[in-house]
Order: C-alpha cells, then sequence, then structure tokens
C-alpha cells in the first residue's frame, strides 16, 4: 500500500496544475492533502468525486482557511474530523481515518510565524495531539500520522539552521517537541530509511528558494513504532511541483 501525503496550498489552485495527473501517474492507494482552502460549498464534482476514490473532507469555520482531506481506494471503516476539542477542530486541521490494520491521521498543523498567541496555540495542539495519540498507542492501536508539521526538526532538515533557530518552526521549544514526540514512541519514516540524507518538502516563493534547493523539511510520516517495522519505504517527491511543498509518500506492508 502507498500512502501520499501533500500540502498543496489551495486544492482549486493546484486543481489546475497537475493534480489530476498526480492523480493517474501515482494512482495512491491513500492521498492525504493539506491546506485545501476550500468550504463544502466550493467543492466541486470534479475534486470531490474522483473516480475509483472516496473521498473525505475537514473545512475550517473561516472561508479560505486551512482544511484537509482523504481520498482513499478503500472506504475507511470510520472517520473523525479532529479530536474532540473544539478549540483545535474549529480550524479544520485534523481528519482521522480508521482502516483494518490502522488509524491514519492527517494533520495540518498550525504556523507559529505570525505572533506569539498562534506559536502558543501552535505548542498547545502538539500537546493535546499527543495525548491523544498515545492513548490510542496505549490501547494497542496502530498509528500513522502525517502532513504538514510546520517545524524542521534538526539542522540536516533545514537549508540555513542558525539564520532560522529564532523563527517559528526552528525554535528551540518546537524541535523538543518533535524530539519528545519520538522519545514516546513514535517513528520518523524518511529518517529511519535516510538517516543521512538532504532533502526538502517546502520551498519559499521568495529568492528562487526551489530553484536553490534553499529549503525545509516539515512534511512528515510517523508512525507508532508498533507499526514501525511494516514500513517499506518512505519518499519526498522533490520533482513534484504545483505547490510551495511537494508531496511526500511511504509504503507499507
Amino acid at each position: 500500500m502507498e500512502i501520499y501525503s501533500w500540502n498543496v496550498n489551495g486544492l482549486r489552485a493546484v486543481s489546475t496544475k497537475g493534480f489530476f495527473d498526480f492523480f493517474s501517474e501515482k494512482s495512491p492507494d491513500i492521498l492525504c492533502i493539506q491546506e485545501t482552502k476550500l468550504q463544502e460549498d466550493k467543492l466541486t464534482d470534479q475534486l470531490k468525486n474522483i473516480e475509483g476514490y472516496y473521498s473525505n473532507f475537514s473545512h475550517a469555520e473561516k472561508k479560505g482557511y486551512s482544511g484537509v482531506a482523504i481520498y482513499s481506494k478503500e472506504k475507511p471503516l470510520k472517520i473523525e474530523h479532529g479530536i474532540g476539542n473544539e478549540k483545535f477542530d474549529s480550524e479544520g486541521r485534523i481528519l482521522i481515518a480508521e482502516f483494518e490494520n490502522f488509524i491514519l491521521f492527517n494533520i495540518y498543523f498550525p504556523n507559529g510565524q505570525k505572533n506569539e498567541d498562534r506559536l502558543n496555540y501552535k505548542m498547545e495542539f502538539y500537546d493535546e495531539l499527543l495525548k491523544y495519540l498515545n492513548n490510542l498507542k496505549d490501547q494497542g492501536k496502530r498509528l500513522i500520522i502525517c502532513g504538514d508539521y510546520n517545524t524542521a526538526h534538526n539542522e540536516i532538515d533545514i537549508k540555513n539552521a542558525k539564520a532560522n533557530e529564532k523563527y517559528s518552526g526552528f525554535l528551540p521549544i518546537e524541535r523538543a517537541w518533535m524530539d519528545k514526540f519520538i522519545a514516546e514512541g513514535y517513528v520518523d519514516t524518511f529518517r529511519k530509511m535516510h538517516p543521512e540524507e538532504v532533502s526538502y518538502s517546502w520551498w519559499s516563493y521568495r529568492f528562487k528558494a526551489r530553484e536553490k534547493n534553499v529549503g525545509w523539511r516539515i512534511d512528515y510520516f510517523f508512525v507508532s513504532d508498533n507499526m514501525a517495522s511494516d514500513v517499506e519505504s518512505a519518499e519526498i517527491l522533490n520533482e513534484v511541483i504545483g505547490s510551495d511543498h511537494c508531496p511526500i509518500k511511504i509504503k507499507i506492508k
């Protein structure tokens, strides 16, 4: 099974930039999308009803903001919109799909760059999510947590580490949470498979950053440690354009 994750920075925008070609070429078993920037009434049949796929969406209350989606060949056993906390669920950032052998979390994590309030919101979001995940993991559930985490974990994951260490996305407090996440039993699949590889998943639209490969690795597939051995490969698809992020994928047994 191949599972993809992609922050498209606007689902309608990417639909005119090869999104459907990507679908037909890759034929993902599951595709998780972040930052749809769509409300239900703006969701076209073309985007909702892709042949051969079930689709589920979670929308933010604020128009043109956030939003996530899951396309899957197999119908999920259960879909949940959020983690039961209105403070975080109202922004349409979390979509949970339960399948026979695992529970998939598709998450667009908050960005903390706007101001201190948003950074605090981001850190609270991280902590509430971890409690929710740990509760499931303690029950023996097998978890996949993918999406745009909005944090580069280590210096290998960002082009200009020193220049960015005082900015949200590479702050010590954010990186420490990533350390904690791993310590509590979650595995960064790409880094496990490619311990020394320098590869990014996001580039600013400014200063020809993508052309120069001045990027950040902020998109991840983490899995709970009880299913890490099922991950056969993990990749970052740098060649796929259409957004300021590129897709990432894992293959599982």
